[in-house]
């Protein structure tokens, strides 16, 4: 159990951390239209129903979509054996959430709001602008008030758990649950870097570039890398020369990742560099990248204490949620859910479900966690 496991909003978290490295963008948009053109075809058929309860496919495939990026953003691809797993579990989320906002009180939904406000500033800080992360939402299909709907409404439903269920956890049993797990709260070594990308692909289609068009891409990036060595402003020619639209205009700026963040490539020459080295040409997926490193950060155990973006909450907090939806939430969630006469009108996705809550009950994790 990893401290980025423990969020009642994994699916939404999720729908924006791929796009540091240009996949989400691409990735969400493809499949977003795909998606379109299903329900253009087939409609938007309703997956799960009862009393104040209705989720549409539409809505499983929204969050399929930012789980989809983010493997994209590591280079990988979901596996299709687990994909029904995973829309199980999204659609356990959805559903959970709609039973939890019965229950919201003004003051849940303050907290919700708050929480937010605070995700969408960490957001915004790590795209660089608000221009920026407008693109990257559209590119994801979605607009900035429809994915604070969405966040704000998993934000209550999380604040719903802890003012229901919070008081069954003690401090204690945070402590106790901190010092079992220590391992878990190692933040590993990180990095900060700026690159500038050559794209030898299609940034549309994904297709590759001709064999000359490649050789060209290749040349620029030999020239650039030139004239950035010989002491060019690192940042100016990312502005000028960069094709990743999500860095350019902040000079080539990534946010800081941990190993395994990016695809291989990129990680390996990232973490190899020393402060202000500038990396040899890096070939991707994606094009040719040049790769400039800006600092370090060593690996450090998190105190209790310490804050963690984009929900700014304590790890105090993370273990206290951890442990209200480990050991409280699936009795009371199950009880809302007989409540409301809960149906799951797919066959599939019902088995699917089933066997999550059948492997909750015996203390395996679900697929995802």
């Amino acid at each position: 159990m990893k401290i980025n496991q423990i969020s009642f909003a994994v699916v939404a978290t999720i729908a924006m951390s791929a796009a540091s490295l240009h996949a989400a963008s691409s990735d969400a948009g493809s499949t977003t239209n795909s998606t379109d053109a299903m329900t253009a075809l087939f409609g938007d058929p309703v997956v799960a129903t009862g009393t104040g309860v209705q989720v549409k496919r539409s809505d499983l495939d929204t969050d399929l979509t930012a789980v989809k990026s983010e493997y994209a953003a590591q280079g990988r691809q979901l596996p299709p054996e687990a994909l029904t797993q995973y829309e199980a579990q999204i659609l356990m989320q959805l559903i959970d959430v709609q039973l939890l906002m019965q229950n919201a009180t003004a003051a849940d939904k303050a907290e919700g709001s708050k929480k937010v406000d605070a995700a969408m500033d960490s957001l915004r800080q790590r795209a660089g602008s608000q221009e920026t992360l407008d693109m990257q939402l559209r590119a994801a299909g979605t607009t900035e008030k429809q994915f604070r709907d969405r966040i704000g409404q998993q934000a209550t439903a999380l604040a719903v758990e802890q003012r229901v269920l919070g008081p069954n956890v003690t401090a204690s049993e945070i402590q106790k649950f901190y010092e079992d797990h220590s391992a878990d709260f190692e933040q590993p070594e990180t990095v900060h870097v700026r690159h500038i990308l050559f794209m030898t692909i299609d940034p549309t289609t994904r297709a590759p570039l001709s064999d000359d068009a490649v050789q060209a891409k290749r040349k620029q990036a030999d020239d650039v890398l030139k004239r950035a060595r010989a002491g060019e402003d690192f940042s100016k020619l990312a502005q000028q020369y960069s094709e990743d639209p999500t860095t350019k205009e902040k000079g080539g700026d990534l946010p800081p990742f941990s190993h395994g963040q990016m695809v291989p490539e990129f990680d390996e020459a990232a973490f190899s560099l020393t402060n202000n080295q500038i990396s040899d040409v890096v070939k991707t997926v994606y094009g040719y990248h040049i790769i400039k490193m800006v600092g370090k950060t060593p690996a450090k155990k998190l105190a209790l204490t310490d804050v963690v973006p984009p929900s700014n909450e304590t790890i105090s907090d993370k273990i206290k949620n951890y442990l209200i939806q480990k050991n409280f939430a699936p009795a009371y969630l199950e009880k809302l859910n007989k409540a409301a006469n809960v149906k799951i009108v797919d066959q599939d996705l019902n088995a699917a479900v089933e066997s999550l809550l059948t492997q909750s009950k015996t203390n395996a994790l679900p697929v995802g966690k």
